[in-house]
């Protein structure tokens, strides 16, 4: 089974960027916790700041699950809506945060609809429960 992780604008940041609100551990520390934790997973990680480069890598998956953190581009972006539209994979939407705790322009995704689901306010571990929602619909 192999499960992609993408990330967006910004995300690269994690460690340093408002820990009030992103924490204080990188995503590389993450994902290795992740990949030490589910050894049996293909688990595929990467990040681009750049619109275009997300929708490319999300048009050329293979995978069997990705698990999207769109960032900013969430709340801005159509054209990575109509890549997830178009694609045969199946997308979960995550955030660290809780973003309708956060401004109102982040109360608003136009990637949710072609989502089979969203997950945010748990921190890193949004990407867990992605992860084991994978885990389990693709066991039956």
């Amino acid at each position: 089974m192999q499960i992609e992780i993408i990330n967006g604008p910004n995300l690269n940041l994690l460690g340093t960027r408002q820990p009030e609100i992103y924490g204080h551990h990188t995503f590389e520390d993450y994902i290795l916790r992740l990949k030490n934790e589910h050894p049996l997973i293909n688990l595929v990680y990467y990040q681009s700041n750049i619109e275009g480069e997300l929708i490319d890598r999300l048009q050329q998956c293979e995978a069997n699950g990705i698990i999207l953190n769109a960032g900013a581009y969430t709340h801005t972006s159509i054209a990575i809506a109509d890549a997830i539209a178009t694609i045969s994979v199946p997308v979960i939407e995550v955030h660290i945060s809780n973003v309708w705790k956060r401004e109102s322009f982040r109360h608003h995704s136009f990637l949710s609809p072609y989502c089979a689901g969203v997950i945010a306010g748990f921190g890193l571990e949004s990407y867990r429960l992605a992860l084991l929602y994978f885990l389990q619909k693709l066991s039956q």
